[in-house]
Formats: structure tokens, sequence, C-alpha cells
């Protein structure tokens, strides 16, 4: 399965899970079964509240989930659209989050707990 991680700065496995998916600044993309990983930059992290295109942020990378600290209604609805789930990150790494969501340790985004801004770090 390909998971989606939005992050700050990447560090392998070790890469912190960013707070907010629209205005990060990479997403790294892993096989959560071999463990092979890619990194694309997010050419959409400049955009006006609501108008995220979180597809297009990841188009072509045929990515089945999304964990992340936090994201708005808007990229919520169209990635959920776009038959990509969206799971809160429980932990500060992504190797861990892994872990959680293979053991079914992380929650889905639901649409009222979803991010008001673009400050960097959700508070749900």
């Amino acid at each position: 399965m390909k998971l989606c991680f939005p992050v700050k700065e990447v560090s392998g496995l070790e890469s912190e899970v960013y707070g907010h998916f629209g205005s990060a600044p990479a997403f790294f993309i892993v096989d959560s079964s071999t463990k092979a990983f890619k990194v694309v930059h997010n050419a959409d992290q400049q955009h006006a509240h609501g108008m995220c295109n979180p597809v297009g942020a990841i188009e072509g990378q045929d990515v089945d989930a999304v964990i992340v600290g936090g994201i708005g209604g808007g990229a919520l609805m169209k990635l959920n659209r776009a038959g990509i789930d969206v799971y809160k990150a429980m932990a500060k790494t992504v190797k861990v989050n892994i872990e959680l969501f293979e053991s079914g340790g992380l929650p889905a985004f639901q649409p009222g707990h979803v991010c008001k801004g673009h400050s960097g770090v959700c508070s749900h």
C-alpha cells in the first residue's frame, strides 16, 4: 500500500509528519510493505486557504492513503472523492505512523475535525 506523509524535512523513515497537508513543503510517499520511498515537492504549497489542490499536488503517485497531523475540509473532501483515505498521524515519525497504520491504530479524519487555516499546526 502506498502511503503519503506530508513532511517539512526529509529524513527517511525518521521524517517528522507535518501538521498540515496543504502547506507541507514535501510529501514522503512510501510503500508500506517494501519501505521503498519517493519524495515529491509540494508544487501547490502557496495557495489561499480553501484553494488547495491535494490531488494535483500528489498527482501520478498512485497513493492509497494520506497520513497527516491536520488537513482542511476542502482537501479532505477532494482526496476522499479521489478514493484516497486520510488518517490522523498519532506519532512524530513516518516510521511509527506506518506501524500504527498497519495495526489499525490511526483514526480516519472526519469532516468535523479539520483545520481552519494555514498555521502549519492544527489544533483539533
